[in-house]
């Protein structure tokens, strides 16, 4: 796809989420090369892309430009696209947050070098390679306890954990009732809780 249009500045629509099949069919299209499809896609979850990009990158231009990139991804591995793992929007929104995080990642690392040549000097310099060591199991603990869920669980947890939306939000995404929402985020964390050891944590 060599060129998209700027993003929405508005808010998110509702239409975006409210239908997944026509969603995921039109991914499958674009997969195929259906610029058409793709465009259609395209305007139809933007919005929910470029907000996502926004809450977490507290910037509209790095959004705008996070969100783009995403699309360029979605376009080069639509065919990589599996409807039996998730939505076509859920797929779409983590390849986005994965992006702005990254940024917000790099972000972070150049201050955190610009910082240690400030403490070079000090008898006790900060470990900076135990700390991202340590991030880093953490980090797979949590990607392990989000593959033990269940696929509708994880969908939803993930829109409300990692994509920062409430659960009316998440609801309205997914076109489900607010109490199914609910409980299916409730589910999830308290599943994902004892497969990381919170709950006994929690207990001592």
């Amino acid at each position: 796809m060599s060129h998209l249009r700027p993003v929405p500045s508005g808010p998110p629509s509702e239409e975006g989420g409210s239908d997944a099949a026509h969603l995921a069919d039109l991914l499958r299209r674009s997969a195929r090369g259906d610029e058409a499809a793709f465009a259609e896609w395209y305007d139809a979850t933007s919005a929910r892309a470029f907000g996502l990009a926004v809450r977490v990158l507290r910037d509209r231009a790095q959004a705008e430009e996070v969100t783009q990139e995403a699309y360029l991804d979605c376009w080069r591995q639509a065919a990589r696209f599996d409807a039996g793992k998730g939505s076509a929007l859920s797929w779409l929104l983590t390849i986005v947050h994965r992006k702005a995080v990254d940024r917000v990642r790099s972000a972070e690392a150049s201050t955190r070098r610009d910082t240690a040549y400030g403490r070079r000097d000090q008898d006790v310099p900060h470990d900076v390679t135990a700390e991202a060591a340590t991030a880093s199991i953490e980090a797979r603990r949590v990607r392990a306890a989000l593959g033990d869920l269940t696929t509708k669980q994880r969908e939803a947890v993930q829109l409300a954990f990692l994509g920062g939306y409430t659960h009316t939000e998440v609801a309205t995404m997914l076109d489900l009732p607010i109490g199914t929402a609910k409980t299916r985020i409730r589910d999830g964390l308290i599943r994902m809780r004892d497969a990381l050891g919170v709950g006994e944590v929690a207990q001592a």
